[in-house]
């Protein structure tokens, strides 16, 4: 197993999505990227700590590759826009690669060398604080919720007509 991590914009979106692809064994949701050793939800959401609200992904390589992960990463969010991912505005919602090695530097690296004017960063992977446990799992537990409804309903719609192939059967 491998792990990658990153930030794209809030997690409950991005946690959604890794969820669903084929060899994706564990995605947790927390912070990463700040100053503030275990930073809660609310020093985060505040800006002051900063963190990024990111997911850690523990995935089969065998089954899919880190380049399918960033390819997915880059397609189900918006790498262009500054501190903020639609309504989600904030230091915390940056779009972000922690990279665990050379190797996943280098293929993040090339990835976002690929698209125009994209502002993710890209840092070497130091820490990663779990969210707390209400944040886990937060789409599947409240599809109703209207912010599931309108902002990672179409997110996960546009996965599963993008990526297929690389879906989870549900």
């Amino acid at each position: 197993m491998e792990t990658a991590t990153f930030a794209g914009g809030c997690f409950w979106c991005t946690e959604a999505i890794f969820q669903r692809l084929k060899g994706v064994k564990k995605v947790t949701p927390g912070y990463s990227g700040g100053e503030t050793k275990s930073p809660t939800y609310e020093q985060v959401s505040s800006g002051v700590s900063g963190h990024a609200e990111a997911i850690q992904i523990t995935f089969d390589p065998k089954v899919i590759s880190y380049q399918d992960l960033l390819d997915v990463f880059f397609a189900t969010h918006d790498p262009t826009t500054l501190n903020h991912q639609g309504a989600d505005v904030g230091s915390q919602y940056r779009s972000a690669i922690f990279y665990a090695d050379e190797a996943q530097k280098k293929l993040a690296e090339a990835a976002k060398s690929k698209i125009p004017n994209a502002v993710t960063e890209i840092a070497e992977f130091t820490e990663f604080t779990e969210a707390e446990g209400y944040h886990k799992n937060y789409y599947d537990n409240n599809r109703g919720n209207v912010y599931c409804k309108l902002v990672i309903d179409p997110k996960v719609r546009k996965l599963m007509k993008e990526f297929k192939d690389k879906v989870k059967p549900y």
